[in-house]
Parts: C-alpha cells; sequence; structure tokens
C-alpha cells in the first residue's frame, strides 16, 4: 500500500508502519460526512479482479456486501465502466448503485429495467459497427482477437492469445484504417476498443455524475490508463470549487500504467487491496440522512 503524506510526495509503506491508518486519515472526510459524498468505482481490476475471458469477470461476495452497505449511507455510490451498464450491473450484482456504461453513453440508474443512451451517437455507432463488419473475419481470429460488441463501442480483445504482441500489432492496424474512417481508437488493458465520437471518456462520465449529483467531495478508484481521465476530472472540479476535495485511489496491477501510480493519493493492491478501502468508507461517522 503506498499512501501520499503531501502533495507531490509519495512514498510506499507496509502496514505494519502504519499505511492502514493513514489510508483511514485520507478518507475521513468523506467518512463524517456520508451524505455529501460521492463514491465512484471502475469495475475490472478494482472491484472484479481480471479474468482471462472478459465474460467470467464477477465482484467477489464480500465486495458486493460492501457495495451494497456504501449505497445506503452516500450520497451516490457509481461504477464507471467500459462495459455496458446493464452488464456491469449484472457483474456487479448490486441494483442499488448507478452504473455509467460505455465510459458515459449509457446509465442505468438504481432498480431500473432500462439503460439510457445518449442519443446524439446513435448514427456514428452504426458506423463504428459496419467498420467493424468490414474487417475479415478469418484475419482477425487468426490473429487471435475476439470482437465484443458493446453497442455504440466495439473492442478487440488479445488477452490470452496464442501471442499476445503479434495480435497487439494487428490491432494497431485496425486502428490505423478506423482513424481514417473518422472514427476514435482508444487503447485499454490488451484491448483496442472503437468509438463513434471523440471526447468521451471516464472523465467526462464522472463530471457528469457528480454535476448532477451536486455532491461536495469525490472518490474515484481505478487500475487502468482510461481511470486516468476520471482522475482528471475531479481535479478539475475541484480546481473550479465544483468540489471542495476529492480522492484518487489507484488500484496496483503488473498491467497498469505508472502515471496513475504517480497521480494517486493511495495505492492499493489489487482488488483486495480496494475491498479495505470499501471497508473503510462503510464505517462513516456521519448520519446519511442530514
Amino acid at each position: 500500500m503506498l499512501v501520499r503524506d503531501d502533495p507531490g510526495e509519495a512514498r510506499r509503506v507496509s502496514d505494519a508502519t502504519g499505511a492502514g491508518s493513514r489510508l483511514a486519515e485520507l478518507l475521513d472526510p468523506l467518512r463524517a460526512a456520508p451524505a455529501a459524498s460521492a463514491l465512484l468505482f471502475d469495475i475490472d481490476g478494482t472491484l472484479a479482479p481480471i479474468a482471462p475471458d472478459p465474460e467470467d469477470a464477477a465482484v467477489p461476495a464480500g465486495t458486493r456486501d460492501a457495495l451494497r452497505s456504501l449505497a445506503g449511507q452516500y450520497r451516490l455510490v457509481a461504477c464507471v465502466t467500459g462495459r455496458r451498464a446493464l452488464e456491469a450491473r449484472w457483474i456487479v450484482g448490486v441494483e442499488e448503485l448507478v452504473y455509467s456504461g460505455n465510459h458515459g453513453l449509457e446509465l442505468l440508474r438504481p432498480h431500473a429495467t432500462e439503460q439510457e443512451l445518449d442519443s446524439s451517437v446513435a448514427h456514428d455507432a452504426r458506423r463504428v459497427r459496419e467498420f467493424v463488419l468490414d474487417l475479415d473475419a478469418e484475419d482477425v481470429s487468426a490473429a487471435g482477437l475476439r470482437l465484443e460488441s458493446k453497442g455504440p463501442i466495439q473492442a478487440l480483445h488479445w488477452r490470452g492469445a496464442a501471442d499476445e504482441a503479434s495480435a497487439e500489432q494487428f490491432a494497431e492496424r485496425i486502428a490505423g484504417s478506423a482513424e481514417s474512417a473518422g472514427l476514435f481508437p482508444h487503447w485499454g488493458r490488451k484491448v483496442l476498443e472503437i468509438r463513434p465520437v471523440a471526447g468521451i471518456d471516464k472523465g467526462t462520465a464522472v463530471e457528469r455524475l457528480l454535476t448532477e449529483t451536486d455532491a461536495g467531495m469525490a472518490l474515484f478508484g481505478g487500475d487502468d490508463r482510461g481511470d486516468l481521465a476520471a482522475f482528471d476530472a475531479l481535479d478539475r472540479l475541484v480546481a473550479t470549487g465544483a468540489l471542495r476535495s476529492a480522492v484518487r485511489i489507484a488500484v496496483a496491477s503488473d498491467e497498469g500504467p505508472p502515471e496513475l501510480a504517480d497521480r494517486a493519493d493511495a495505492v492499493v493492491d489489487g482488488p483486495e487491496g480496494f475491498l479495505e478501502v470499501l471497508h473503510l468508507l462503510a464505517h462513516s461517522g456521519g448520519d446519511p440522512r442530514d
């Protein structure tokens, strides 16, 4: 675990030297005022362990219990993910949360049966689908890429491919073709997304959720390059006075970008370490009805 002592300064400390208490101190302002605080989390690699096949991902039962407890205490508890919103809820298994899916293109509110889709992307979403359908399916499969349709976004995965380096090179060629077609490639952990429009990311999703909620403090936890945009959003909202304070938690992994830890207020080790964050947040000191 790593906890930042001062702005611009971070050092790795062990639990024996008080990392747990330092993390608790970092979370104290949110825990003291849960009714004014928003909690936002990535799913894959943060709440759920990374699975070789994205369809096999699942949030552990203990994490589900912690999330359900938080939903009853805090002003907003939301998952912000590149997955479709309905799929995200199925993986997490907690209906009480808000799910911002497809990097903010979809929104699923607590207990809702249908996700809300940004109507402005409908036409360009068809163009993304047509682009992917025009790819040579045999070449894509031979390269070790797997297609995942995410509605307005199409994704190509190569985790677990026989030759991941060659698969990534093939994906790079596809990304170049997508750019030439006026579409927007976006890279994640062993995945290439083809997006219909620019300017959609976890940062815009976080800003939308926090603006709607009118929270005074916020926390975001994530493990991947795409989560840097959420950190950026928190920084902007604090700088403009829309938030009084924000906490950025990085979830460490062998595949995570080093910039994430550099930008974070604290770093925890994997989804198990992030579960400790959830447990600390669940022991809030304020009245959620205030």
